[in-house]
């Protein structure tokens, strides 16, 4: 059985209820390195996310995502708004108007939100922001795209946290960090950590 509508929402609610657990901690890690917002800004979008699906969940999958992106856009400042926004906004796309997502549907949706991400940030790997984490996470799951959607996202989460983990040791070379040079190092990057996450809560929703 596939992703229903009510399926996608149900794990985006999950996920807003992860970064809202984590919230503190985003905000921290933004602090070290940018300017602090970035937990505030996440939590504000996905409660939106969710006010908007307890409104009304939408009749297909990608038209699900689709509420979650403008939700982001519309609410989220910083960068993280219109990166995130983007990626669901490809991501609801690539799956169109499909009544249900399967294994094949999900790794697509995946590699549309990452290449959304790198067309609106232009970032690439290694420049320490959420692509170190993305980019792991894509490629896990088109690896497990023979498996089922649970398998599928599982590997993505696995990929997303030990991507996130990289951006430790990296300098940054793009957004707000990059302003600080080398003593961007030694510092875990938030759009990287907020990425695992919500592929971690999506990756348990779908288990």
């Amino acid at each position: 059985m596939g992703c229903t509508p009510e399926a996608v929402a149900n794990a985006l609610r999950d996920a807003a209820a992860v970064i809202a657990e984590h919230r503190v901690e985003l905000i921290n890690l933004d602090r070290a390195i940018g300017d602090g917002d970035h937990g505030e800004n996440m939590h504000r979008g996905f409660q939106a996310i969710v006010a908007a699906l307890d409104t009304a969940v939408p009749e297909t999958p990608g038209a699900v995502l689709k509420v979650a992106a403008t939700s982001l856009i519309s609410k989220v400042g910083g960068a993280a708004g219109p990166l995130y926004g983007t990626a669901f906004l490809r991501a609801a796309t690539a799956v169109s108007n499909q009544p249900e997502l399967g294994a094949a549907e999900v790794v697509a949706a995946l590699r549309a939100g990452l290449e959304g991400v790198q067309a609106r940030g232009k970032a690439v790997e290694g420049d320490k922001t959420m692509v170190d984490a993305l980019l792991p996470a894509v490629a896990a799951a088109e690896k497990a795209g023979g498996g089922d959607v649970a398998a599928v996202l599982t590997a993505a989460a696995e990929g997303a946290a030990a991507g996130a983990e990289s951006t430790v040791d990296l300098v940054a070379r793009k957004g707000r960090a990059s302003y600080l040079g080398r003593r961007s190092a030694g510092h875990l990057d938030p759009g990287a950590r907020s990425t695992a996450l919500l592929l971690g809560a999506l990756a348990k929703a779908a288990r």
